[in-house]
C-alpha cells in the first residue's frame, strides 16, 4: 500500500514574487498599513508652479471665450431691444391705420352699405355727378390705401417679431456658452488655489512672485504719478499710445479679476481695452479680436503702445512700454505689473494707435 505523501508546494518564480510584493504593497498603501493612507504625493514648488501656470493658461483661454460670449450676448440683447422698439412704433402706426379703416367702414354703414358710385348715379343733382364721382373714386383709393397700410404694418410687425425670436435663440445659446466657460474658469482657478494652498507662504511667493495678492516688485504706491513713459524707456510714438501707457502705469498693482474691465480690477484684455478707451480708441473685448484691431508689426519693430500677444492660442495680451517691457494683468495670483516681453511665448503684435 502506497504511503500518503504531502504534496510539494511549488516556489514562486522571481516575477511572481515581485508581482505579489507590489500587490501587497498596494494593498498596504490603500488600507493605510504604511501609515500614509490616501495622502497625495507632495509636489515640489517647481512642479506646483508648472501646474499652476498651466491651469492659469487654461483659465485665461476660457476667460477670453467667456468675454467673447458675453460681448455677443450683450449685442444680441441690444438687437432684441431694437426690434422691440421698432415693433412698438409699428404697432402705433397699425393702430392709426386701423382707426382710419374703421372710420371708412362706419361711414359706409351709415350710408346703408351702398357703393358710392351707385349713390351718385341715383343722385337728385346730376349736374354734380362728375365732380362727385371723382370724389368717390378718390375715397375708394383712400380706402384701398388704408387697407394696404394695415397689411404692410402687420407684415412688418411679424417680420420684426421673427427677427427678435431668432436673436432670442442666439442670446440663449450665448448665455449657455457663458455658463459653460464660467464653470471652466472657476474650476481651473479653484484647482490652482488648492495647489498653492499646499505651499508655505514663502514658497507661494517664489511660485507666484506675490504675497497675498500684492506685487512686491511694483505696487500702486510705487508707481508714482501717471507719466507717459519712465526714465530709460523709449518715447511713445503717438499721443494716444502715450495716454494708454499712462493709464496702464496708473493701474499697476490693481488686482486681476477674470472678466473685469476696470476701473479697479482687470483681466488681460480688459486692461488693454480700458487703457485705450481712456485714450479715445475703441478696441474689441477679446484677445482674439484685439490682435486684428490694428496693423500687425514684427517683434523687432515694436514701439511703445503696441499690443503684444502670447501663446499659440492668442490667449494673453499686454501693452508694450519699451526696453523689452510690457504692462499686463497676469493672473489671479499677481496684480497688474511690469514684466519682460520674453517672459511668455510671443505670438504677435499689433499697432492700434
Amino acid at each position: 500500500m502506497a504511503a500518503h505523501r504531502k504534496p510539494r508546494q511549488r516556489s514562486l518564480s522571481g516575477t511572481a514574487r515581485t508581482a505579489a510584493t507590489l500587490a501587497l504593497a498596494g494593498v498596504a498603501t490603500a488600507t493605510g498599513f504604511d501609515g500614509t493612507g490616501h495622502a497625495e504625493p507632495r509636489l515640489t514648488p517647481g512642479q506646483v508652479k508648472a501646474e499652476v501656470d498651466h491651469l492659469y493658461r487654461e483659465a485665461e483661454t476660457a476667460t477670453e471665450k467667456y468675454d467673447g460670449a458675453k460681448e455677443e450676448a450683450e449685442a444680441a440683447q441690444k438687437r432684441i431691444s431694437g426690434f422691440q422698439d421698432q415693433a412698438a412704433r409699428r404697432q402705433q402706426r397699425l393702430s392709426s391705420a386701423r382707426d382710419a379703416l374703421g372710420s371708412i367702414a362706419a361711414a359706409q354703414y351709415r350710408d346703408g352699405g351702398v357703393d358710392p358710385a351707385w349713390q351718385l348715379a341715383l343722385s337728385s343733382n346730376p349736374d354734380r355727378y362728375l365732380d362727385d364721382a371723382a370724389f368717390a373714386e378718390r375715397a375708394g383709393h383712400r380706402q384701398a390705401a388704408a387697407v394696404s397700410r394695415v397689411r404692410d404694418q402687420l407684415r412688418e410687425i411679424e417680420r420684426l417679431r421673427g427677427a427678435a425670436r431668432i436673436e432670442l435663440t442666439s442670446l440663449r445659446a450665448r448665455q449657455a456658452e457663458l455658463n459653460r466657460q464660467k464653470r471652466t474658469v472657476t474650476g481651473k482657478l479653484d484647482e490652482a488655489r488648492r495647489l498653492l494652498a499646499r505651499l508655505t507662504p514663502r514658497q507661494r511667493v517664489e511660485v507666484t512672485g506675490a504675497a497675498d495678492g500684492t506685487d512686491r516688485r511694483v505696487s500702486r504706491s510705487a508707481a508714482g504719478p501717471r507719466e507717459p513713459m519712465r526714465a530709460g524707456s523709449s518715447p511713445a510714438t503717438t499721443a494716444r499710445a502715450a495716454a494708454a501707457i499712462a493709464y496702464a502705469y496708473g493701474k499697476l498693482g490693481s488686482p486681476y479679476v477674470w472678466g473685469a474691465t476696470g476701473p479697479n480690477a482687470f483681466d488681460c484684455s480688459g486692461l488693454v481695452q480700458a487703457a485705450y478707451r481712456s485714450a479715445g480708441v475703441a478696441l474689441p473685448r477679446t484677445t482674439y479680436a484685439q490682435i486684428d484691431a490694428g496693423r500687425r508689426v514684427s517683434r523687432s519693430a515694436l514701439q511703445p503702445g503696441d499690443l503684444v500677444f502670447f501663446y499659440s492660442g492668442i490667449s494673453h495680451v499686454g501693452i508694450y512700454v519699451g526696453d523689452g517691457q510690457m504692462i499686463h494683468a497676469p493672473n489671479p495670483s499677481a496684480p497688474v505689473r511690469l514684466a519682460p516681453v520674453d517672459q511668455m511665448p510671443f505670438a504677435g503684435a499689433t499697432r492700434v494707435a
